[in-house]
């Protein structure tokens, strides 16, 4: 059982019925940066719903390379780990804590329970459907048809926009793990942008100066 005051932001997408019914079935968990939130391989028990912070959504080939799908926002839930809810599978995703986050854990068997009965929480079930499917969409034309330069800088200024801030906290290492290449290429790249004033490099942290 949680405190309904760390449920009212979600005021505009569900109805009072839903908000006291998370309340009283749901629990409160929170994740540090890095932290892995949903596993490959993971017994799904719970539906993940984002209070704060953000959490990006991975895949992982037979090489143990991860690949970045998506990344969620406050207000997000994953609308991969629902299908695996529902089809009763095992996780085929990694979610991880981009940042210091606080999630709401709903037990799973109130998905179907409430998509029946409640007209908020099947609206917003299929409006989480669609939402990733329009960012894995986006994600593919990325990879189809983007180049790798084009690819980073496109991923720093989302970051951006995840954060409210220019200045970025990150390594060449953990966006070369993004972006499924080496962290030669992203040092090499991100020089580039640096000479045409798009970035300004500092140690372990980005400032992105166009976007």
């Amino acid at each position: 059982m949680i405190s309904k005051d760390n449920l009212q932001q979600f005021s505009y997408l569900f109805d009072e019925t839903i908000i006291n019914d998370i309340s009283n079935v749901a629990q409160l968990q929170k994740f540090r940066k890095n932290d892995i939130i949903i596993d490959i391989g993971q017994e799904l028990n719970y539906i993940p719903l984002l209070i704060n912070g953000n959490i990006k959504v991975l895949r992982e080939d037979s090489d143990g390379n991860e690949l970045l799908l998506y990344v969620l926002e406050s207000g997000d839930t994953c609308a991969m780990s629902l299908t695996c809810c529902m089809a009763k599978s095992v996780s085929k995703i990694r979610a991880i804590a981009d940042e210091d986050t606080t999630v709401v854990m709903i037990p799973i068997e109130y998905m179907a329970k409430w998509f029946n009965t409640n007209d908020s929480w099947r609206s917003f079930i299929l409006q989480s459907y669609q939402i990733c499917f329009d960012e894995m969409l986006e994600t593919i034309d990325t990879l189809a048809f983007m180049k790798m330069d084009e690819r980073l800088f496109k991923y720093l200024t989302d970051h951006v926009k995840l954060t409210a801030s220019t200045s970025l906290e990150i390594t060449h290492q953990e966006i070369a793990q993004d972006l499924h290449t080496s962290r030669v290429v992203i040092s090499r790249l991100l020089k580039q942008l640096e000479k045409e004033n798009k970035i300004e490099l500092g140690r372990n942290k980005i400032i992105v100066l166009d976007f």
